[in-house]
């Protein structure tokens, strides 16, 4: 069973690390973790933890106030999860301003994944434009903020709803009937697709509900009413 990692063992690969950018470095000054000088240059801040943690990133903005050279380090870790972790951290430290470096402990190799810096997000104008267009097209405010992904009522799920109404009303029936009597133009679309499990295509355009549909007609009694409207 190997030991536990501990911040001490994080300290002399980055102290080598910014050595070899000529720093001078010490550690454990005042409340900070590893410090580095060069000539008359901001001084270089690194705060150690063994993993991510809210109260690193906290640590790290405290420090700003002293300089704009902060850094975090942790242990670097293989796998998919530890991968993830990284990638959303690269991301949070750039939108702070502060830097990010992982240590591979087995040889002591320093990765840099971001450096300290004014954050300038860009602008998608596609995803504005999907964020605007689903405000737009949903009906009414049938979702609490803060609520899970799971079974939101989106403008997709509203146009499939409308489908799976008519459906339940009048049974099977061709797309394009479909698509007129409940205004989704992309009523075939929808049905064909299915990926609620709600309709099966019984002929060529013809579509009914599925036994998982009945169910969402009672489970969406409300929501349906509503559409009806």
């Amino acid at each position: 069973m190997t030991d536990p990692v501990r911040e001490t063992d994080l300290y002399e690969p980055i102290k080598k690390f910014l050595q070899g950018q000529g720093y001078v470095v010490k550690g454990e000054i005042g409340a900070v973790d590893v410090v580095g000088c060069r000539g008359d240059e901001a001084p270089v801040l690194v705060e150690l933890k063994t993993a991510f943690s809210l109260s690193l990133f906290h640590q790290a903005m405290e420090r700003l106030a002293v300089s704009d050279l902060i850094y975090i380090a942790v242990p670097h870790k293989p796998g998919k999860v530890f991968a993830r972790s990284l990638k959303r951290n690269i991301a949070l430290c750039r939108r702070l301003g502060i830097g990010l470096l992982t240590i591979r402990l087995k040889d002591g190799s320093v990765f840099p994944h971001a450096d300290p810096g004014p954050y300038r997000p860009r602008r998608s104008a596609v995803k504005k434009q999907r964020l605007l267009k689903e405000f737009a097209k949903r009906v009414g405010d049938p979702n609490t903020g803060g609520a899970t992904r799971r079974g939101l009522i989106t403008a997709y799920r509203q146009d499939a709803l409308r489908c799976l109404g008519h459906l339940g009303v009048h049974g099977a029936t061709k797309a394009s009937i479909v698509a007129s009597a409940t205004g989704v133009e992309t009523a075939r679309r929808i049905m064909a697709d299915d990926h609620y499990g709600w309709f099966e295509r019984v002929k060529t355009g013809i579509y009914d509900i599925t036994p998982k549909g009945e169910t969402a007609i009672r489970d969406y009694k409300a929501e349906l009413t509503k559409l009806a409207a």
